[in-house]
């Protein structure tokens, strides 16, 4: 089977974006099409959950011989919070083992080029040295909150390196930190914290109670702005030619407190009320340092948007949608 362009297109490249409508996929639409980040001769093709099931192997098959894509970025997943993580991690494991299984191995079926896949902070040991840089992925088990997605996400690398071995594919993998922007999960249940913290926020002004952070407030994060994020991706999916995961993030020095996250948002939304850490809830990991050492080395000129720009963006803007549909 062959994912090359069908006679009549000799020459193009199609790529096909699995997990299209969320959050980052979003993030590439955009700056593909309108910032002007597609080359000539791309085509586009952003899926849905909608458009296939694929933790079904079968589906999987019938949407690569439905678009023939010649590359792919590959973000579709089973996602979630950190207490969804605690409620269902053997489901986190499950899927994400199935999805991507079913990813990649229908792209190697289909020849395609090239597959950047998404990963996450999350899948570095729990107990380790910082910053953590790529070498140091499989050097022991990860934070318990979240083993099974961090485990599937970890055999994404498996299968990068085990494809690359046997049949010398260059597929590949981005391991961004937090990342936050529009288009993102504002659900508190299935949230992560910045748009979890959002949806909060707006509800304790809206409704005059008390803002309810569950943790300390003192768990230290990376923030990466999904359009930052976008623009990367590019750049892997068309110059990076390693196997080796790289790690796309702000510079340590950019790390912040989730209290720092907390106080930021407070003062987009001009929330005035009590702040309560709830310190009987998990914290989840403490800190995730990551070094971007590695990208800096290829990118030393990319200019990162600033985490106080990039949440007044979108936080003025959920601040109008929340009035809408709450």
């Amino acid at each position: 089977m062959k994912g090359n362009p069908q006679p009549g297109n000799a020459g193009s490249i199609r790529v096909l974006v699995t997990g299209g409508t969320g959050l980052v996929g979003k993030a590439i639409e955009r700056v593909v099409k309108e910032e002007g980040g597609a080359k000539e001769g791309e085509e586009w093709i952003f899926l849905s959950s909608k458009d296939a099931d694929l933790t079904n192997a079968a589906e999987t098959k019938a949407i690569f011989e439905k678009h023939r894509p010649t590359h792919v970025i590959h973000l579709a997943a089973m996602v979630g919070g950190l207490f969804r993580h605690l409620r269902q991690n053997l489901d986190f494991w499950r899927k994400n083992m199935a999805i991507n299984d079913n990813v990649l191995h229908t792209a190697h079926e289909y020849d395609v080029v090239k597959v950047v896949s998404c990963l996450s902070t999350c899948i570095f040991p729990d107990k380790t040295t910082y910053p953590i840089d790529e070498t140091m992925i499989h050097n022991g088990p990860p934070h318990e909150s979240n083993a099974g997605y961090a485990y599937a996400k970890r055999m994404v690398d498996v299968h990068n390196r085990a494809y690359f071995q046997q049949s010398g594919r260059r597929y590949t993998a981005i391991i961004p930190t937090n990342i936050f922007g529009p288009h993102d999960n504002f659900n508190l249940e299935d949230g992560h914290v910045l748009p979890a913290l959002i949806h909060k926020t707006y509800l304790a002004k809206r409704d005059g109670t008390a803002l309810e952070v569950f943790g300390s407030g003192c768990a230290l994060r990376q923030f990466i702005y999904s359009l930052d994020l976008a623009r990367l991706c590019l750049w892997v999916l068309r110059e990076y030619d390693e196997v080796e995961p790289i790690i796309l993030s702000v510079g340590e020095e950019d790390e912040i407190s989730i209290k720092d996250a907390v106080d930021a948002i407070i003062e987009a939304f001009e929330f005035t009320g009590p702040v309560n850490y709830d310190k009987s809830k998990s914290d989840g990991q403490m800190k995730k340092t990551a070094s971007n050492a590695k990208l800096r080395q290829y990118r030393p000129d990319f200019t990162f948007t600033p985490f106080q720009k990039g949440k007044h963006h979108q936080y003025r803007k959920r601040q109008s949608v929340f009035s809408a549909v709450l």
